[in-house]
């Protein structure tokens, strides 16, 4: 149950976990401030001597970039569910189950929603 689960702990994880996540998106939008069509079209249209190889390279740079801020935008929302769950006394409690989630599994993973076995997609 999630009173044998250390939860400040656990608030405390997930608050610096989502620091980092939202240090991390602020990074990527530095990095990469304009659109994907502003620097592939500066590429095509700048000197005359690019590559396709060059256009081709800002693009998949940018698209990695967008993925890297999707994933990033997904992780912060699991991580203000959980410390919705702390907040609402569920924390630490399996969503499919109902059986704690596994100590272990929480400090690998603190948003985690799911016990081990339902993670794992087992029904016995």
């Amino acid at each position: 149950m999630a009173d044998q689960i250390d939860i400040e702990h656990f608030r405390s994880r997930l608050e610096d976990e989502r620091q980092k996540v939202r240090s991390a998106i602020e990074y990527l939008h530095k990095e990469s401030p304009g659109s994907l069509e502003d620097e592939t079209g500066e590429l095509a249209i700048g000197s005359g001597d690019n590559h396709p190889a060059d256009v081709a390279t800002e693009t998949v740079d940018r698209e990695i970039d967008y993925t890297l801020e999707e994933n990033s935008g997904n992780v912060l929302r699991e991580i203000e569910v959980a410390l919705q769950r702390i907040d609402d006394g569920t924390y630490g409690t399996c969503s499919a189950c109902g059986e704690p989630i596994e100590p272990e599994r929480l400090e690998h993973l603190p948003w985690a929603t799911l016990c081990a076995k339902d993670a794992r997609g087992s029904s016995a």
